[in-house]
């Protein structure tokens, strides 16, 4: 009896499945689904009219009511169901308003402050506790943020060993060092290279109507460790553009520009994570056309086909045709969301695809910015990554 019961059990879900297939159920899309989403009553729609889950699905809303310590309290979720009927997945949703931002694509000088010093070189490596890379924060616990309170923080030190917190691959920990007596200079000193700021060049993606901005699409890196720059504070600034190294087959181009960090900065910088460099500005028309905006488009509609760049290489902001070739919900924030070819003649022209400099040039489709410009391939200039939008606004607010 157990056995024929188990039979039949596996007929039904082989019949299950045989009917899911048939009726073309995007199972990648629903099982990409993150346990939370954040969407608008329009994304909603759009889901449903382009039938992103598949022909005979649907998505919608659900609104459960429970009462925690005599208090009712509401619970909406975002259900995905065959026939309107069998529920397929049922992931966390949270419902706003329509979002507009105004459109960058004006390459910008970017310079930090570190938060700390960052390890770039030693005088005895094999001795030393230090490793290239490492970002100290304290000495006994001084706070170090410049070069010189290493030399005040080891003065007393005597040749006396002393406990040392730095930052290495992301986690705090705290090393033991012995101060040397360096006699030409007459001061205790840790034997390290050490630097305290970073520069570079990138592209404005946004910036939002109470004046906050992303960029760059990925984070500033020291160019000599590749260590993600923790930011104590920083500023943007208006480049000019003075030429482009166009690239070649295994070479990486670049946009040359140049900024003058004498100015007033056009931005103040307080992030530089993952998904780019974000801060406020107090003067939104000194980086944007204020009639040039844009509603923002979520990771869930973004579709493979025609999109586009907005970029300012030929020295205004022109907008360059491109076409999406992989793109997948992506539950967790990451630089490279989707992959995209250039297919615009007068952009390969001009650059030979994506070059240095283009990083967090905004990307559109169907009118709607879902994304910038991250990293471009190496074999293959006409080809480059994108991040999602929706990570760069989680940054910015």
């Amino acid at each position: 009896m157990v056995k024929k019961i188990g039979i039949k059990m596996l007929g039904v879900a082989f019949a299950v499945c045989f009917v899911l297939m048939c009726v073309n159920v995007n199972f990648v899309a629903i099982f990409d689904l993150p346990s939370s989403v954040v969407m608008t009553l329009d994304d909603l729609c759009e889901l449903n009219n382009k039938n992103t889950f598949g022909a005979f699905t649907s998505a919608q809303l659900s609104e459960d009511i429970f009462t925690v310590g005599g208090e009712r309290k509401h619970n909406t979720s975002l259900l995905v169901k065959l026939f309107g009927i069998i529920p397929i997945r049922r992931v966390e949703a949270t419902i706003e308003e329509p979002k507009e931002v105004f459109l960058g694509g004006i390459p910008l000088g970017f310079s930090i402050n570190t938060k700390g010093l960052i390890v770039v070189g030693e005088n005895n490596a094999s001795k030393s506790p230090f490793k290239t890379g490492d970002i100290i924060t304290n000495i006994n616990d001084i706070v170090i943020e410049k070069p010189e309170d290493i030399y005040s923080a080891l003065q007393d030190t005597i040749s006396q060993p002393c406990m040392v917190t730095i930052m290495r691959n992301g986690e705090l920990k705290e090393v033991v060092a012995v101060p040397q007596f360096d006699d030409a200079t007459q001061e205790y000193k840790l034997g390290l290279w050490v630097r305290d700021d970073a520069q570079g060049i990138g592209t404005l993606t946004f910036v939002t109507k109470d004046g906050k901005f992303g960029a760059l699409g990925h984070s500033i890196c020291d160019y000599e460790t590749g260590v993600e720059i923790p930011v104590k504070d920083g500023g943007i600034y208006l480049c000019n553009l003075v030429g482009i190294n166009k690239a070649q087959k295994g070479q990486t181009g670049e946009i040359r520009c140049l900024f003058s960090q004498n100015k007033n900065p056009n931005g103040n910088i307080t992030k530089n994570t993952k998904c780019g460099v974000f801060g406020t500005t107090e003067n939104i028309s000194s980086l944007t056309d204020t009639n040039l905006c844009a509603p923002i488009g979520n990771r869930m509609l973004v579709k493979l086909g025609k999109a586009s760049i907005i970029s300012s290489v030929s020295g205004i902001r022109e907008e360059y045709e491109i076409e999406i070739i992989k793109a997948k919900f992506q539950p967790e924030s990451s630089d490279k969301s989707f992959v995209f070819r250039v297919t615009d003649k007068r952009l390969i022209n001009l650059t030979g695809g994506i070059v240095q400099g283009m990083s967090g040039s905004p990307i559109l489709q169907n009118g709607k910015v879902i994304g910038a410009v991250t990293h471009v391939f190496l074999n293959d200039a006409t080809k480059g990554y994108g991040v999602y939008i929706d990570w760069m606004l989680e940054q910015a607010d």
